[in-house]
């Protein structure tokens, strides 16, 4: 007897690749995206920064998403997060983690990033990261979409997207903030980055800084030079700062230039999220070794549900050593390596692209082998003509739950936001 559940759950499969391959609608209204922003920036008071560079950040066509897949990759993470909670499974990333990661203050990580891989074997988590970037601007981008050829598809990224996206970080926020202080909420909040008006995602923490104002919390933009540890508080422009929004990719806040934001953390004196521990359980690119052996994580207590879930979702990974140096080579091309402490796709490398000289600078580092799986597709029309994007999916998420769903579409070994029809997509759900 056919399994009816799985016959039907194939064939949306099938017909989202079909619109995936067929599909060349465009729904990205980029006046109206445009509006939206400088509506948005103008009732804060603030100039927006509308750069040419600005309009690389989206695509002008949706991603299609089966719900079951969705739903799989929303038990993935649950199933990564419970794994997070064991006390074997920390003890473990802790033991390789730097030693600020020891400090624990409470909050458990702001827009918390899971990257995955569509095919046919299902989700395949490619990363986890903290700090993700993007969710502001595809809160934005969601909501200027002109209706598709298949208007009855169209339900854009997810209902929180266009209707409590807002909300629901503001209360992300709000959470952190009272993991750490008994406070209902902070009167004052830094984004933080390295010279953040030069940074890509610049117009996101214009967003970000827009929309903590509008409930009431006074918030700047920081380059971390211009905090200052002063008498037990952590001080900016002469104003004192509750509460640090962490977008630095130095995840152990370990560079003299984020000395006074490291000594006011571990005094307890600022709320830093995401902050190094977090890091450290969730995104230290190691743990996936952890994450792709099932066996020890069942044998650390995680049920047996949740470790079916990531034995069938996270690729196989090990740690790169000299040692295994001839069989790392001989197996490469089926092998994804990443640096322990990368971020942004820098460093990584495809090892069927790899020349002997990268790979022994790879085994003089720290780095990663992960189980090469190949990017999802989507077909579109790029100034006239039909081309081929890969397409990666990321979940934003906070505790476990989702906040947004949003698509990056890109041509080369990664992501990127220099690929002409490239850049951030909507998801919509079939």
């Amino acid at each position: 007897m056919k399994d009816v559940t799985q016959e039907n759950t194939q064939s949306v499969d099938s017909y989202s690749e079909r619109l995936n391959r067929e599909c060349y609608c465009v729904t990205l209204d980029r006046t109206a995206l445009k509006e939206s922003f400088e509506h948005q920036f103008a009732a804060a008071g603030y100039v927006p920064s509308i750069t040419p560079e600005f309009h690389q950040l989206f695509s002008n066509t949706p991603v299609f998403v089966p719900q079951s897949d969705i739903k799989a990759m929303e038990r993935i993470v649950e199933a990564i997060e419970s794994t997070a909670e064991l006390s074997s499974y920390r003890e473990r990333v802790l033991s390789w983690a730097p030693e600020i990661a020891g400090f624990d203050p409470g909050p458990i990580g702001a827009f918390m990033g899971y990257d995955f891989h569509l095919g046919k074997d299902g989700p395949q988590l490619i990363e986890i990261n903290t700090n993700a970037g993007g969710a502001f601007l595809n809160s934005v981008l969601a909501r200027a979409q002109h209706r598709c050829c298949k208007p009855s598809q169209q339900t854009a990224a997810t209902t929180q997207a266009l209707d409590g996206f807002e909300t629901a970080v503001f209360d992300m926020f709000r959470q952190e903030w009272q993991r750490q202080r008994a406070d209902s909420m902070p009167k004052s909040m830094a984004i933080v980055d390295e010279a953040p008006e030069t940074q890509f995602m610049f117009t996101e923490f214009q967003l970000a800084r827009q929309q903590l104002q509008a409930r009431g919390i006074n918030t700047l933009i920081l380059d971390p030079s211009e905090l200052e540890y002063v008498d037990g508080a952590l001080v900016a422009q002469g104003k004192r700062i509750d509460m640090v929004y962490n977008r630095l990719v130095d995840f152990a806040l370990e560079a003299p230039a984020h000395e006074a934001l490291r000594r006011a953390y571990v005094d307890g004196a600022v709320v830093v999220t995401p902050n190094p521990r977090v890091h450290a359980l969730m995104a230290d690119k190691r743990n996936l070794i952890l994450l792709s052996d099932p066996s020890t994580l069942r044998d650390w207590g995680l049920s047996e549900v949740q470790a079916r879930y990531l034995e069938s979702s996270i690729p196989k990974t090990r740690l790169v050593t000299a040692s295994d140096a001839g069989e790392l080579w001989g197996s490469r091309r089926e092998l994804f390596f990443k640096p322990v402490a990368g971020h942004g796709s820098k460093g990584v490398y495809r090892g069927d692209k790899l020349t002997r000289r990268v790979f022994d600078n790879i085994l003089q580092g720290d780095y990663i082998a992960q189980k090469f799986v190949p990017a999802g597709e989507r077909a579109m029309r790029v100034d006239g003509t039909v081309t081929t994007r890969k397409v990666d999916i990321r979940l934003y998420t906070y505790g476990g739950k989702t906040l947004l769903i949003a698509a990056r579409v890109y041509q080369g070994q990664t992501t990127n936001f220099r690929t002409p029809g490239g850049g951030f997509a909507p998801v919509f759900q079939v």
